[in-house]
């Protein structure tokens, strides 16, 4: 597994045009993101971690290669949902994200991370019916799952899964501390990109 930083985007003009397959993660800004994108790939502080929720401004770009002949992009999507952002700078970032996931084929899925603690809000449900008409796969995967048991849990499962469109493929429960469903997102990462080789 090799996995390393590319570049930094904040405008949609200088997305990469090379065609690699991406896969997007987004999440609110106190979700675990960075912790848990360090997680899958095996390296420890590659994407950085922050003690200020919403640090994430722009597109980060990292290029994944789980073995040598195969690579491609894991997208780490500024945070929504910080109190402390002001609505400038959350318009600036929505019309980033909006431009981003309106390009044609780009991404080729998303992984949508949402805290096994927390209930769905209306900006979450929001955000899961729109990821319903999308009409490109989605992982809904709920973070932090050390700090739940095993009843709450499977009660976080079926809340998270009324939430979302019908039909959609039951949420991952994970943790960048123990492992836990990283398996289970490569799986999936794995059948996004054979659908579209890269």
């Amino acid at each position: 597994m090799e996995a390393r930083y590319l570049t930094s985007v904040y405008n949609a003009a200088d997305l990469p045009r090379d065609r690699k397959v991406e896969i997007a993660v987004a999440g609110k800004s106190n979700v675990g993101k960075s912790s848990l994108l360090n997680r899958l790939v095996k390296r420890r502080g590659l994407a950085k971690t922050s003690q200020t929720p919403g640090k994430t401004r722009c597109l980060n770009y990292f290029v994944v290669e789980p073995d040598k002949s195969a690579s491609f992009y894991l997208v780490d999507l500024p945070g929504y949902g910080y109190a402390k952002v002001s609505q400038t700078m959350r318009k600036d970032w929505a019309g980033l994200i909006e431009a981003y996931l309106n390009e044609p084929d780009r991404p080729a899925g998303l992984i949508a991370l949402f805290d096994a603690r927390r209930e769905p809000t209306s900006v979450d449900e929001d955000w899961l019916a729109w990821l319903g008409l999308w009409g490109r796969p989605f992982l809904v995967v709920l973070t932090k799952s050390d700090k739940v048991s095993g009843n709450a849990r499977a009660q976080a499962i079926r809340r998270w899964t009324l939430a979302g469109p019908a039909g959609a493929i039951a949420p991952v429960t994970a943790s960048a501390l123990t492992g836990e469903g990283t398996d289970k997102i490569w799986q999936w990462m794995d059948g996004v990109r054979r659908r579209r080789p890269g």
